[in-house]
């Protein structure tokens, strides 16, 4: 290769055309990030021109890396690929052609026709194309329209502007402006701007000033290959660490580069198998955790998990396709990629003509990306449509059945990665999924049986607790409410799903118009007062604890007026539920009293339903739950002898199991959250294991310790940090509970 150091001027004065690669990324750059800083850069030059007082230094504006092209004809201008450097060529493009606008807006003719001989090649009669051959700069496909209609303004009143808004988006007042016409009208605004702040009889020096600084003063490192130089290779050498391009940006020039040599129309190959790709479907960035990327890297992550059957580092995701592609010619890499995107859009669109469609809107509310590569594999076997819809049953089922019991979503990728490795040296069956997926074992993979799951379903603290995100327990309600129609088909639209909320029964501030089954009413600071070995405070923590059950639990439209929401019963029955459509809230019009009976019947009602709709693997619980529920059970107050199941249930290690947190013989029950507030940020713990488990998933096992890890110097753990029981709904410093309040 050879490299040379050049000025915009030598750059753009030959008569050459520099030609943007058609599978290249569109031009990107933006008002703050690169225009404004250009802009100051190029005043500050301009301003030692004028100023006179030392010599023009140069600035340096990066490299730029192109590829010659053969040339066939004697007609016609030399064509350059550009291999690396199209964002700052297109952008030089657009400042001189602002140039050239504020030359016309000040008359300046014999200014404007130099200045334009370095964005418009001569001689179009010597042309064998000259409506293509006429630009110095020839954009990628997806750019070329608004590129040529925005380096065509001729009327600097095109770019007056009405106002900045506050995205930066400059607006014109006739017309929509594309974003490339809009980098020139930025440019254009900044040129005229600083020009009719000074004299007029300055504004021919101004404008030179401008022109000569762009033309002179800016250099730029031109690489130009040659025959025997690997154009991939350099362009990976200067994108490939992520921070210019996406993943894909490089994967799509990896496929063409490659196309290049092994077709003769790289063009059709692109319009053919690759354009659909650049639809805004797959630019639409999506966040799992705390990465975001364009959904077309998350789905070529997929499809790479399918493919080589391993999990896929989706920050190393260029290097994953490299492997997958090794021994693939352009067009069987275009085809697979092709083969597998119906079956993903259908699935994130949810489309229900289709299972996979079908499975993505169940899905959809459960954060469930680990399960994507193997619903591919699913959708794209030779299983009938029944026997798809009944993996993804499974599937949607796992999900449902672990939230509800409280089982950790942590090792989800790890259990859906071991599934899709498993399939790779069977074919799939409905068999073998069924059977790898009960044979999962422990708090971290297991699929509950129906024992647990409807212990769990009738007694725990579903929501709030166990699932904290409305649109995950809303979900399992409007299957539920599916469920009990005659048919599944049967008016969806009219539940109006977006306009559903999730409403307690029992109202969440139940103590002044609900009373306790003893007919008092409670006061809400007793919760913060409980004796434990008080009977009314027994009947006042199940009915905490009750409120965030299942069957206290229904769906309203969220134009319901909910002023009466803490009311009783009555008048929430008359004003809620004797309007609704739902097949939910039948019983509740009928029902002459709500209390924790009812509650416990409406939550066995409703899992007849769900132990249909989220069909579990058959047989009882695995030993190791019983343990469980044993052990949660003594820390409730319900004393049972381990030794009762000891002969029947092999003990499993306890350490492996929750446990509360005892120091200095105060007990925190598992699930007991912390805060604490320092320096105007609060952090957060709970309870797990028997330890103090921090935000960022730091262990303790004391106070103080945990508070230290925080503030990085030594303090009192007991005046730090305030605690909530799971069955409380306010915080209390934690030295409150020792003897003293100490």
């Amino acid at each position: 290769m050879k490299s040379e150091t050049m000025t915009i001027q030598q750059i753009f004065q030959s008569q050459r055309q520099y030609c943007v690669p058609f599978y290249q990324r569109a031009y990107v750059w933006k008002m703050t990030e690169q225009w404004d800083p250009l802009w100051v850069d190029i005043q500050a030059k301009a301003n030692d021109r004028l100023s006179e007082a030392t010599e023009p230094v140069s600035h340096f504006l990066g490299a730029v890396v192109l590829e010659p092209r053969t040339r066939k004809h004697q007609m016609g201008v030399e064509e350059v690929f550009i291999i690396d450097g199209q964002q700052r060529l297109t952008t030089l493009q657009y400042i001189i052609t602002a140039i050239s606008m504020a030359f016309e807006a000040y008359r300046m003719p014999e200014l404007r026709a130099w200045i334009d001989s370095f964005r418009w090649n001569i001689n179009p009669a010597v042309m064998r194309n000259p409506e293509k051959e006429i630009f110095k700069l020839w954009p990628t496909l997806m750019d070329r329209n608004d590129y040529i209609l925005a380096i065509k303004i001729s009327e600097h009143e095109n770019c007056q502007f009405t106002h900045v808004s506050k995205k930066n988006n400059l607006a014109e007042p006739n017309k929509i402006i594309n974003h490339h016409r809009k980098a020139i009208c930025f440019f254009y605004k900044k040129i005229t701007d600083w020009v009719a702040e000074e004299n007029f009889s300055q504004s021919e020096a101004i404008l030179m000033a401008i022109a000569n600084s762009v033309l002179y003063d800016f250099k730029i490192v031109s690489i130009t290959l040659e025959e025997q130089d690997d154009a991939q290779v350099i362009f990976e050498t200067l994108n490939g660490r992520g921070a210019q391009l996406h993943a894909t940006d490089l994967i799509r020039n990896y496929i063409f580069m490659q196309a290049d040599k092994e077709v003769d129309n790289p063009k059709r190959l692109y319009d053919s198998l690759w354009f659909s790709f650049e639809d805004d479907f797959w630019k639409e960035e999506q966040t799992r955790g705390r990465l975001k990327r364009p959904r077309l890297d998350w789905f070529v992550q997929t499809v790479l998990q399918v493919e080589l059957r391993e999990e896929i580092d989706i920050g190393r995701l260029y290097i994953g396709y490299q492997k997958f592609a090794k021994t693939k010619s352009a067009v069987d890499q275009l085809k697979t990629l092709n083969a597998y995107a119906d079956h993903y859009k259908s699935m994130i669109l949810g489309v229900e003509s289709k299972s996979i469609g079908r499975f993505g809107v169940r899905i959809k509310s459960w954060d469930a990306s680990t399960t994507h590569a193997m619903a591919l594999i699913v959708s794209m076997s030779e299983l009938s449509d029944d026997e798809k819809n009944q993996i993804f049953d499974w599937i949607v089922s796992y999900f449902v059945r672990r939230a509800v019991c409280g089982l950790t979503a942590k090792n989800y990728n790890r259990v859906f990665n071991q599934q899709v490795k498993r399939l790779s040296v069977s074919r799939v069956t409905i068999e073998s999924i069924y059977s790898d997926l009960s044979a999962l074992e422990g708090k971290s993979a297991r699929w509950p049986r129906d024992d647990e799951f409807q212990k769990e379903w009738i007694e725990a603290e579903v929501y709030k607790v166990r699932i904290n995100e409305p649109g995950k327990i809303k979900s399992i309600f409007i299957e539920l409410e599916m469920a009990m129609r005659s048919s599944r088909a049967e008016d969806f639209n009219s539940l109006k799903v977006d306009q559903l909320d999730i409403e307690h029964i029992l109202p969440v501030s139940w103590f002044n118009h609900w009373p306790l089954t003893d007919g008092t009413n409670a006061k809400e600071d007793e919760i913060n007062n409980i004796d434990l070995s008080s009977p009314r405070s027994a009947i006042i923590l199940k009915r905490e604890k009750i409120k965030n059950t299942i069957g206290n639990l229904t769906l309203l439209h969220s134009s319901v007026n909910r002023s009466l929401q803490n009311y009783s019963f009555k008048q929430k029955r008359e004003t809620f539920f004797a309007e609704s459509n739902l097949h939910l809230n039948r019983d509740l019009m009928m029902a002459d009293c709500w209390n924790e009976n009812k509650i416990e019947q409406r939550g066995q009602k409703l899992f007849d339903f769900a132990r249909k709709i989220w069909e579990g693997p058959e047989g009882n619980s695995e030993k190791s739950w019983f343990i469980e529920t044993v052990l949660t059970n003594s820390l409730h107050g319900k004393r049972q002898n381990l030794s009762d199941v000891e002969n029947t249930i092999p003990m499993k290690t306890i350490t492996d199991l929750d446990e509360p947190w005892v120091y200095k013989n105060i007990t925190f029950p598992l699930n007991t959250e912390f805060r604490a507030n320092h320096k105007g940020q609060v952090y957060r713990g709970v309870v797990k294991n028997g330890v103090l488990t921090l935000f960022d998933g730091a262990e303790f096992s004391s106070p103080s310790s945990a508070a230290t890890h925080i503030t990085k110097t030594e303090v009192n753990g007991w005046k730090f940090w305030e605690c909530r029981f799971p069955w409380n709904s306010t915080w209390q410093v934690i030295g409150t509970l020792r003897k003293g309040g100490k």
